[in-house]
């Protein structure tokens, strides 16, 4: 597999993230649940962002501020990322331009209330950022905040 090492298994790529997330994790710590930290660490990551990597992250931040403000902005191994009240991620969006893929990614982790029967999407590939991504996205958002039935 390209930018594999014999050593580690890892890329390049997954090392610099693995590095990020400890520093995160670091600064997360110190900040405790500070939405404002939070908040100017989402918007710094963000604004690393070019194109369409940059739409999807500022689309989604701001879908999360205006269906679900309580969750809390952080970041997630450099991405873009909203946390519930015990500071579990809910939501985030995987840059193309982190791994070098074709397409971003939103992705729900297991504290979001999508489930649907024995089996239900929680990552969606994402090329742009329109009008249909986003009323689809805060359907998403809204349904992984809801209280399950």
């Amino acid at each position: 597999m390209a930018g594999k090492t014999s050593t580690d298994g890892l890329s390049q790529e997954e090392r610099e993230a693995v590095k990020e997330r400890a520093k995160e994790l670091r600064a997360q710590a110190k900040a405790g649940k500070n939405r404002e930290a939070g908040t100017k660490q989402v918007l710094e990551a963000i604004a690393k962002l070019d194109g369409t990597d940059k739409d999807i992250a500022e689309g989604l931040h701001k879908v999360v501020g205006e269906v679900a403000p309580d969750l809390v902005p952080k970041t997630f191994y450099g991405f873009p990322a909203y946390a519930n009240a015990d500071g579990k991620v809910v939501v985030f969006t995987q840059p193309a331009s982190k791994f070098k893929t074709r397409y971003a990614t939103i992705n729900f982790d297991e504290p979001s209330h999508l489930d649907d029967g024995d089996m239900w999407p929680v990552g969606f590939a994402v090329i742009s950022w329109t009008p249909e991504v986003q009323k689809r996205v805060t359907q998403l958002v809204k349904a992984a905040v809801a209280e399950p039935a």
